[in-house]
């Protein structure tokens, strides 16, 4: 194995992220292509990726179906070198799992699988997201120092991408719970403001009106004024709500 094992650069990583879809297709082209770069013919590599947020691990994605089973039958343990090389934020390497005596109930089940060396290896990522990558090989031993540097290169190097993409997807999903939070808070308007037009009440009372209602059938409040408000004829919306 040489040198110029992992041969991405920053250019091929950017264009990974703008054409993919999400998190996860970026994740899986680039565990994908990083397997194909440290697998040889006598020693293939799987790679995956776990990624905590909000305290909750997975598997966001793997090069193969082989790297997917590998990496859930590792989170589905309390502790393995891939969350160890999260906590401490630092690589973990595994020579031969029949001979390391860390973790002594996940590497029995790895070696089981067929696994024999493990790495891990921390992305950099903000404080409230962590991730790190997982390489698996049925050869003892497979990672030695070269190998080690310029995965984690790679890695240092798609975690600004990662970093990126996770905190654009943040930023989506808060966007989608203001324009959620704002539609629910106009129809909730709508609703009683008809119910002020019709009962000649305050704003204060139509509320209270729509609260009794919605508690009284068992319904969300905005789910109960989405009804109210569909259930008119445009024509009055029209002439008793314009702008």
């Amino acid at each position: 194995m040489t040198d110029d094992v992992v041969a991405m650069d920053r250019q091929e990583l950017q264009d990974l992220l703008l054409h993919s879809d999400d998190i996860s297709a970026f994740l899986e082209d680039f565990t994908a292509m990083l397997a194909r770069e440290i697998s040889d013919g006598d020693a293939p590599a799987w790679c995956a990726v776990t990624l905590l947020r909000k305290r909750k691990a997975s598997t966001a994605a793997a090069s193969g179906l082989e790297a997917q089973a590998l990496d859930e039958l590792q989170n589905s343990y309390t502790d393995g070198p891939c969350m160890t090389a999260i906590r401490e934020d630092t690589v973990i390497r595994v020579g031969d799992v029949r001979e390391d005596t860390r973790w002594p109930d996940y590497l029995p089940a790895a070696a089981e699988q067929g696994v024999r060396s493990i790495l891990g290896v921390p992305f950099d990522l903000d404080d409230d997201a962590w991730a790190g990558l997982n390489v698996y090989s049925p050869a003892p031993h497979h990672f030695e120092a070269d190998v080690i540097a310029s995965i984690q290169q790679e890695v240092d190097r798609a975690s600004g991408a990662l970093r990126l993409a996770i905190r654009l997807a943040s930023h989506r999903e808060a966007e989608h719970d203001l324009h959620a939070a704002m539609s629910s808070h106009t129809v909730i308007s709508l609703a009683a403001g008809i119910i002020m037009g019709q009962n000649r009440c305050t704003h204060a009372e139509a509320m209270r009106i729509l609260k009794d209602a919605s508690n009284h059938r068992n319904v969300k409040l905005r789910e109960l004024a989405d009804d109210l408000v569909s259930s008119l004829d445009p024509d009055y919306l029209q002439n008793h709500f314009r702008a």
